[in-house]
């Protein structure tokens, strides 16, 4: 599903990450580990597409990235769902309305998005907050937004950047559990983060970064 060969990826110079060679298999649950400024958000930026390597293949669902041209990035992105770590939600639009605009750039009727936005919050237990405006929710059901928002164009792969850094121990663990449910379900789960307790606690292969290069 996500294979890297002799990645590289340098800013001004700088080596953020230094001959990256990974697989992640279709269907899998993997966390990226590593200390702040190891290169975990980074490599999550180059498996979107937001990032170009500076030298090496990436290989995504059969694609090779460096082949695309400008007009299919969209296409590509669209079956790839991004959670990040301060929600990046739009504080002056509904739950309801943060998850549809994600959708309406893909060209949905609004028939159909309504019926995606709904199922997607029945799934989460949001449907109740539908019509409330992100500030006033707490933190993890904000990150429920996040989710819901990414899960909401029905991504073959869902990557998340540091998504319980902004958690209590118990809001956290409630989100790598719901991780672990839409994997269960089919979707490929890249999941960076430094807190190894959480690690620990689930039976997830982990990719361990150390200064740019993978060390486990």
């Amino acid at each position: 599903m996500i294979n890297m060969f002799h990645v590289y990826k340098r800013y001004d110079g700088v080596s953020a990450l230094t001959d990256i060679t990974m697989k992640i298999d279709k269907g899998e649950f993997v966390f990226i580990t590593g200390v702040s400024g190891a290169g975990k958000s980074t490599l999550l930026k180059l498996m979107l597409y937001t990032e170009k390597p500076t030298e090496g293949q990436i290989i995504i669902g059969g694609k090779n990235m460096s082949r695309f041209k400008p007009r299919e990035i969209p296409y590509f992105r669209r079956k790839i769902g991004f959670v990040f770590q301060d929600f990046k939600l739009l504080n002056n639009k509904t739950v309801f309305d943060n998850i549809v605009l994600a959708l309406r750039i893909t060209g949905m009727d609004n028939t159909d998005i309504n019926k995606r936005v709904l199922k997607v919050l029945s799934y989460l237990g949001l449907q109740h907050r539908a019509n409330f405006k992100p500030l006033t929710l707490s933190g993890g059901e904000q990150q429920r937004v996040a989710i819901a928002r990414a899960l909401a164009k029905e991504p073959t792969i869902l990557l998340a950047d540091e998504p319980t850094g902004n958690l209590d121990p118990a809001r956290a663990l409630d989100i790598i559990n719901l991780f672990n449910d839409i994997n269960d379900r089919g979707t490929t789960v890249v999941v960076a983060t430094h807190d190894k307790h959480l690690i620990d606690r689930f039976n997830k292969r982990a990719i361990l970064l150390d200064k740019g290069r993978v060390a486990i």
